[in-house]
């Protein structure tokens, strides 16, 4: 007699206690725990001082940030792990934690996903149809450190040297576009985004003293005309976010818009073609649940067939960040 399969009740506790991990990384950062370590506040007692919480709260929280190989400890001191201390640590040039907290503020609205799932009515844009300056002004606090780091990835990736006008889509705080102009001396780019972030955009621009190289255009890259005598277009970090079919329309405008010999660059969460994972690109799709839009999670094969079908050639995906993003390139004939 065949034994009866057993119920891993280990994984689905492991599963389940992942909100209570969320919940200790993000009371950490708001508690500026890892800076406070970084600066020799490294006991308990000094942790929490330095936070302003009692000793007993102190010990619950670093020994949970211990047990999460966050935080090594010897004896009675602490230390933040290498990752820790490189981006969360409040002073440091990479720290990432407005990051950290970024699905905070929808926490209310996870609790409720299996009504989300019931949902009925959807729309393109999601969250973002209604966007004001301030909401983009909350938005890419969180998403600039860590888009400014793959924007250093992106001009360490691909040459762009020769190339003289980028049009980013959907560019957000324009990470990708500063970046790139300072990386290739005469590349000059345009952020295309909704006008409440394209306000948002220019300030960055200005805090990065890009004005001279960096514009905005605001508009709806969905009705938007593109501007032509572009070389380059990326769209980076917002797959997930829209259908297919929208998708296919922004890159079929983005072909009639480079000049023969420009590229395109789909930077995103993408799922492996068997639609197994990984885990990052199968929960963004499934967050668009909660922003109500129509977007999904897509295949390296899906992204690749919407620039093969707009007619671009050499179409392939590259290795960019591991298990997170893939970079999917194509060129419009000469």
């Amino acid at each position: 007699m065949s034994e009866k399969p057993r119920l891993d009740t280990t994984r689905l506790q492991k599963i389940a206690q992942a909100y209570w991990e969320s919940a200790a990384l993000m009371a950490a950062v708001e508690l500026e725990i890892f800076t406070a370590i970084a600066h020799g506040h490294d006991s308990i007692p000094a942790a929490a001082r330095a936070a302003g919480i009692s000793e007993r709260n102190a010990e619950r929280l670093l020994t949970a940030l211990t047990a999460m190989t966050l935080l090594t400890r010897e004896g009675e001191r602490f230390a933040n792990a290498p990752d820790v201390q490189r981006f969360l640590v409040k002073d440091g040039e990479r720290y990432a934690g407005p990051w950290i907290l970024f699905t905070k503020p929808r926490w209310a609205a996870y609790g409720e996903l299996s009504r989300r799932l019931r949902a009925t009515t959807e729309n393109r844009l999601g969250a973002y149809e209604s966007f004001t300056v301030d909401d983009a002004r909350r938005y890419h606090a969180a998403t600039y450190s860590i888009g400014m780091g793959a924007a250093r990835l992106f001009s360490r990736s691909v040459d762009l040297s020769g190339r003289r006008k980028m049009l980013d889509l959907g560019g957000g705080s324009g990470a990708y576009s500063i970046v790139a102009t300072k990386t290739f001396p005469g590349l000059e780019a345009i952020v295309l985004d909704l006008p409440p972030v394209a306000v948002v955009a220019g300030e960055y621009i200005a805090a990065n003293q890009a004005s001279d190289r960096v514009s905005t255009l605001s508009g709806d890259f969905t009705r938007t005309p593109f501007p032509q005598g572009v070389d380059v277009v990326v769209m980076a970090s917002n797959l997930p976010q829209y259908e297919p079919e929208l998708i296919r329309l922004v890159v079929g405008k983005a072909f009639d818009a480079l000049v023969p010999g420009g590229e395109m660059h789909l930077i995103g969460e993408t799922l492996h073609d068997d639609r197994r994972g990984p885990l990052s690109a199968a929960l963004w799709g499934l967050n668009e649940a909660i922003q109500g839009s129509t977007g999904v999670a897509h295949t390296e094969s899906e992204v690749k067939s919407y620039l093969q079908d707009a007619g671009f050639i050499d179409v392939a995906v590259h290795p960019f960040v591991p298990g997170v993003l893939s970079r999917v390139a194509g060129r419009k004939p000469s």
